[in-house]
């Protein structure tokens, strides 16, 4: 599985389905790719929580009144990734942190307690498991994309890989620190749209998406990204997802409100 949204707005139907027919979902995304390289050799009943790490994206460190005149430009700089101008946003309000954080609850079975965010600057230690014993194991790489795909093709198996190999004492400080939820508001909301179920995700999603848009073609602020994804959450009503039919009505009426209220 090589994007998040599928899981994202529609988790309970695509694990389900999977299920009953029988379908191993393998993750590309690194952080879940090392998560799922972590829980190799060990029983699910004996995690305790997973450590989902994030970059923290350019303007970390940074509160809302520095973003307020945040430029396109300045968004799409990404210290560790080179990635598409969506994705790249997203890193940027850590949006795509949040939308990681979904995915991984319904990959591995989680509850939203089980699952915690790290800032690491760095980008080496892409993600880690904890278990009942209080011992963690992580999966460590440099920032390429090359070591996930791989390893989701080819598992269980590994094979060399046209990457730079990892040296520690090149880097010589990993650095960990708490995200900043009150500034990056798409982190928070995402977390609770989760905790809410239903459609909130989708709905979450869906507003994303039409708000990154419009700062990209200049229509609103930086800052304006995160708070329509926050009061989407209010707006709406608790819908179920049984259905494809479902998940597409949430998705429409999410998109008209983030078009209305841009």
């Amino acid at each position: 599985l090589a994007n998040k949204e599928t899981l994202v707005a529609g988790g309970r139907l695509v694990i389900d389905s999977a299920e009953k027919n029988g379908v191993k979902i393998y993750p590309v995304d690194s952080e879940h790719s090392a998560i799922f390289q972590c829980l190799q050799g060990n029983k699910a009943k004996q995690l305790k929580k997973i450590i989902l790490t994030a970059s923290g994206g350019p303007f970390f460190g940074r509160k809302c009144s520095e973003l307020e005149n945040v430029t396109v430009k300045q968004a799409l700089s990404h210290p560790n990734w080179s990635m598409g101008n969506k994705i790249t946003i997203d890193s940027a309000t850590l949006m795509n942190k949040g939308l990681e954080f979904i995915e991984a609850k319904w990959l591995f079975d989680l509850e939203p307690e089980q699952i915690e965010i790290v800032v690491h600057r760095q980008s080496v230690v892409h993600s880690a498991v904890e278990y009942n014993d209080n011992s963690v194991i992580a999966q460590l790489g440099v920032p390429d994309m090359k070591i996930p795909i791989q390893y989701a093709l080819l598992y269980p198996d590994r094979l060399e890989c046209d990457v730079k190999e990892l040296s520690l004492t090149d880097y010589g400080n990993l650095t960990f620190e708490k995200p900043d939820y009150e500034t990056f508001e798409c982190l928070s909301s995402c977390i609770k749209a989760v905790t809410l179920g239903g459609a909130y995700p989708c709905i979450a999603n869906a507003v994303n998406e039409v708000a990154v848009q419009k700062f990209l073609d200049g229509k609103i602020n930086f800052l304006r990204i995160g708070e329509l994804v926050s009061e989407s959450l209010n707006k709406f009503e608790y819908m179920a997802v049984n259905s494809y039919e479902d998940i597409m009505k949430a998705d429409k009426a999410a998109r008209e409100f983030a078009e209305l209220n841009a």
